[in-house]
């Protein structure tokens, strides 16, 4: 039975324009409270874009999803999960950065993760840039490597930027396989697209053997055929799950500081999520939402649905 204190509130209690917007209408459970070590899935912010190479604003995602994401019910649509009844989830609240030091913000971002994993939560992510991945890698893989299914236009492998910069939103996975957090023979990144500087991030991961799935090999074979293969990639071990919104088309997803135009529509936004059932999931994030550059709000609400789709994933696998 599922307990009252973790359910979300009710859009027929209060209305969804009311009140104080947390992740999905859920109780504020930070680190100290009484009921924190009761929490199953735990979703946090990471307010942070000191990664940022061009367009800054992803510090200001999380705040902007939390008030997009009244709008989440409680019962997924297709599937009937009533996500909130299979799992106690609850707003950790956020990770507190210093935007003036990014290694710093790092090392307070793995320490706060370390709390949450220690307490045997399993933590879903409302970004930040993509940077935001490595610090939390490091936390979830802290007993060994994982696997990943990345979303994303862009693979975030490259060596460093501006002379030997080794800490930006395009070199966390190339930190990640270095440092031993990532298995790269189970990694799968999909939905590549885009101009490119050079053939540098592509030469690494077939070294690694990291399996990249371009735009057109996606359209061409269509969601499920692909993450039936991104399902068999991941394999039975712990595997991470990383959602950049720029996977997304631009047209869907304008919010987010490095579009790329040619992407999946929103629909597909969210079936790949639903092909996620079965992956042993230890963590996940939605990265790289802009409000800046999207003033209607469109982006948000479609990063805070993808990050219902991933927990509903969770929460069937809780029940499996």
């Amino acid at each position: 039975m599922s307990d009252p204190f973790f359910q979300p509130v009710s859009g027929m209690e209060l209305p969804r324009f009311a009140g104080v917007p947390t992740f999905m209408r859920l109780p504020h459970v930070p680190k100290g409270h009484a009921r924190f070590e009761d929490v199953n899935v735990g979703l946090i912010g990471v307010p942070w874009d000191s990664g940022t190479t061009n367009r800054p604003g992803p510090r200001h995602g999380p705040r902007q999803l939390r008030d997009a994401s009244t709008m989440i019910r409680a019962q997924h649509a297709v599937n009937g999960v009533r996500p909130f009844e299979a799992v106690n989830c609850a707003d950790l609240g956020d990770v507190g950065p210093n935007p003036a030091d990014i290694e710093d913000s790092m090392a307070r971002i793995t320490a706060f993760y370390g709390d949450v994993l220690s307490a045997g939560i399993k933590p879903l992510t409302a970004g930040g840039d993509h940077l935001t991945s490595l610090p939390i890698l490091r936390a979830v893989a802290k007993d060994g490597p994982v696997g990943m299914i990345h979303f994303d236009s862009h693979t975030d492998l490259f060596h460093s930027y501006f002379g030997g910069q080794m800490y930006t939103h395009g070199t966390p996975f190339r930190r990640a396989v270095e440092e031993g957090l990532l298995d790269p023979k189970r990694v799968v990144q999909i939905g590549l697209r885009g101009s490119m500087y050079d053939e540098e991030d592509r030469d690494f991961a077939a070294a690694e053997g990291i399996r990249l799935i371009l735009i057109e090999e996606f359209f061409a074979r269509g969601v499920e055929d692909v993450m039936a293969e991104a399902r068999e990639i991941a394999g039975d071990g712990a595997t991470y799950i990383s959602y950049d919104i720029d996977f997304v088309d631009p047209t869907f997803a304008p919010g987010t500081g490095t579009p790329e135009v040619g992407g999946p529509n929103s629909f597909q936004a969210l079936q790949v999520c639903r092909e996620l059932a079965g992956v042993n999931i230890v963590g996940a994030d939605m990265v790289e939402v802009s409000p800046p550059f999207d003033s209607s709000g469109n982006t948000a609400f479609l990063g805070v649905s993808i990050m219902f789709e991933i927990l509903c994933v969770i929460a069937m696998g809780a029940n499996a």
